[in-house]
């Protein structure tokens, strides 16, 4: 019986992958995806839909500052990248320089990511983590002792988790080094529908080289380290036996 109702005690604690993936849906795919619909479903300008997609990681911000003592580092990396946007907009007559523009918001997340990882707080594995765990109690404990330093493996574990935000970073800042490229040396017309296509193979690029990288390494050391983990259980049970 109370085997059964600790069970039950874990699985009610367990968090849903939709829970896990709450705050990057909410502080990135938010921001974004209503950035695009406000300029494509209302035909708004770039300066109204950024302005009007800022709403969300402004308060998200703020309230982290003002209630938790704390930036949210995702939320206030999608507002700085707005407010670059916003102050951007205000260039115009160049129809080059507003398709080069575009590559601010890439370059912006690129550094910030780049700048997180060299501050020890790779920006990504908000991200990566979700998708490893998998609303798994087990993997989720063993995601946790792995980037706390205090599994066997840790120091493999939290070089690639680095590894995979840097390739992100990269990844951005190149698109956006293509785009400002492609704006100065591209006939315009082509350089309109070009700018999006690069967007989408930058993204999956980059989820092609970090699956491989950094991400299936990771789930591996995650599945090993939750075996490690139940192998140890019943020893350490028969000293607490013993004990």
């Amino acid at each position: 019986m109370t085997k059964t109702t600790n069970t039950g005690s874990q699985s009610k604690q367990q968090p849903s992958v939709l829970e896990n993936l709450r705050p990057l849906i909410v502080d990135v795919a938010v921001p974004l995806g209503s950035y695009y619909f406000f300029k494509g479903a209302f035909g708004m300008s770039t300066f109204a839909a950024l302005a009007w997609s800022s709403v969300v990681p402004a308060v998200r911000t703020g309230w982290s500052v003002a209630k938790e003592r704390t930036v949210n580092g995702l939320a206030a990396l999608i507002l700085v990248v707005n407010v670059v946007g916003l102050a951007l907009s205000f260039v115009s007559g160049d129809p080059r320089l507003m398709l080069a523009k575009d590559g601010a918001v890439s370059s912006t997340i690129g550094i910030g990511i780049l700048v997180s990882v060299a501050l020890g707080r790779p920006m990504m594995s908000a991200g990566l983590k979700p998708f490893l765990v998998k609303g798994n109690a087990g993997r989720e404990a063993a995601w946790e002792r792995l980037a706390s330093g205090t599994a066997v493996r840790s120091a493999e574990f939290l070089r690639k988790e680095r590894v995979f935000s840097v390739i992100w970073g990269l990844v951005l800042l190149t698109e956006c080094v293509a785009r400002v490229v492609g704006a100065y040396t591209i006939p315009v017309d082509t350089m309109v529908w070009l700018s999006s296509l690069l967007l989408v193979v930058a993204i999956s690029l980059g989820m092609v080289i970090c699956g491989g990288a950094a991400a299936e390494p990771m789930a591996c050391l995650i599945t090993d380290e939750v075996k490690r983990q139940e192998a140890a259980q019943p020893q350490e049970q028969e000293l607490a036996v013993a004990a």
